[in-house]
């Protein structure tokens, strides 16, 4: 018997927030209007949604927060009852600093997580040989520097330095018993974004981003355990290693403010998927080894947000957004459960000089998709909530 683990069952960490493994929320405001950040969002998390934009702070501008993603998840296999997932609290930090030391330059850096999740599927869960338990949490670190080349146009750089980790426990069924593996490991990887913003007219703004994909090859050690006696010599403690790229995006976003205290956006966001084709955990030995196609592609998220100031303090924001899933139904296993999202979000902002407080809710639909893979055919469903809290510094 040959026992195989396939590099998607270590990165699968559940579904999370956005579609694959990919969160966005990273700002509190931002969140409240459906993520339209890209053309408009004048603050220091600007370093992450439009490294141009932190042009936008007065003089020193620091904000600081948390996300709580509390998915449910639930798999209902073809003749089989429905089978859902543990209760797991996901709480992906942010945090931002911008300084204009002149009228034309800012610099800036942040420290979040744009990619990951966690998944605990129940006790006695049918697709356990495929994935059980697993997390996966990339942390940035993000140095950006923006510069005004005319009173019409910012252009922003950053550098991305990426610190990525992975956990992962599966089932092993050798038919009259079963084992267990558990994999950790880590890596670091380095990439880089920049990002353009114009004023159109008064009133419109254009945004553009792009963040390049970052190659991250893991390092780290496979633990087997309760292994009958007739596979220990194969199935032992070892190294393992694999080659990962966080893909690439690209975001444009227009806002416009078509009266006072009013503004709406509109981000279209491609996330370059495509490169999760063929992915595979390398053991020592290697003849465990066994490849698994993934064959993800390239979508585009769709998002539409607005923001009304009530009062000078007090803000009001909503929401909503299309995100599609990049897996394809018959390479869809619970190692990495993935839907088509629908989003509606709210949110409140106020301020008290020179400090102020955003509050942002978001409620994920994840569509019924069905599966076709080979061996554990079914459909996979659920929803999500998302609340999220950011604290802002802005001496004026």
């Amino acid at each position: 018997m040959k026992k195989t683990l396939s590099l998607v069952a270590i990165l699968a960490a559940g579904t999370s927030q956005a579609a694959g493994f990919q969160i966005d929320t990273h700002s509190a405001r931002a969140t409240g209007m459906g993520g339209t950040a890209t053309a408009a969002l004048d603050d220091s998390s600007a370093v992450y949604y439009n490294a141009a934009n932190i042009l936008g702070v007065k003089k020193l501008d620091i904000t600081l927060g948390d996300t709580g993603i509390l998915p449910s998840i639930t798999f209902q296999r073809v003749g089989g009852e429905q089978e859902g997932q543990k209760t797991t609290l996901s709480p992906p930090p942010h945090f931002f600093v911008a300084y204009k030391p002149f009228q034309k330059l800012a610099v800036g850096v942040g420290v979040y997580t744009p990619f990951g999740a966690r998944s605990r599927w129940e006790d006695g869960f049918s697709g356990r040989f495929r994935g059980n338990e697993s997390s996966l949490a990339t942390y940035y670190i993000n140095p950006t520097i923006a510069y005004e080349l005319h009173e019409r146009f910012r252009f922003g750089v950053g550098l991305d330095i990426a610190r990525a980790t992975i956990e992962l426990t599966r089932g092993l069924d050798f038919v009259n018993s079963e084992g267990s593996i558990h994999l950790g490991g880590a890596d670091w990887g380095s990439g880089f974004n920049v990002g353009v913003q114009a004023t159109v007219l008064e009133n419109l703004k254009f945004g553009l981003h792009y963040r390049s994909a970052i190659q991250i090859n893991f390092d780290g050690k496979a633990d087997f355990q309760n292994i009958p006696a007739e596979f220990q010599s194969r199935l032992k403690d070892q190294s393992a290693r694999a080659d990962v790229v966080l893909p690439s995006t690209v975001t444009a976003g227009l806002s416009y403010s078509p009266m006072d205290r009013l503004l709406v956006a509109f981000d279209a966001s491609w996330v370059d998927w495509s490169t999760f084709s063929e992915l595979a955990i390398r053991f020592d030995d290697s003849s465990i080894d066994n490849p698994l196609p993934k064959r993800w592609r390239a979508k585009w998220k769709y998002a539409l947000g607005a923001e009304y100031g009530v009062t000078p303090a007090l803000n009001v924001r909503a929401g909503f957004v299309y995100d599609p899933s990049p897996s394809p139904n018959n390479t869809l296993t619970p190692d990495l459960p993935d839907a088509n999202r629908i989003k509606a979000t709210l949110g409140v902002g106020y301020a008290f000089n020179p400090f102020r407080a955003d509050l942002g809710y978001q409620f994920v639909a994840l569509a019924d998709k069905n599966s076709t893979a080979p061996g554990i055919p079914g459909t996979y469903s659920g929803s999500a909530h998302v609340f999220g809290l950011t604290l802002g510094f802005s001496p004026q």
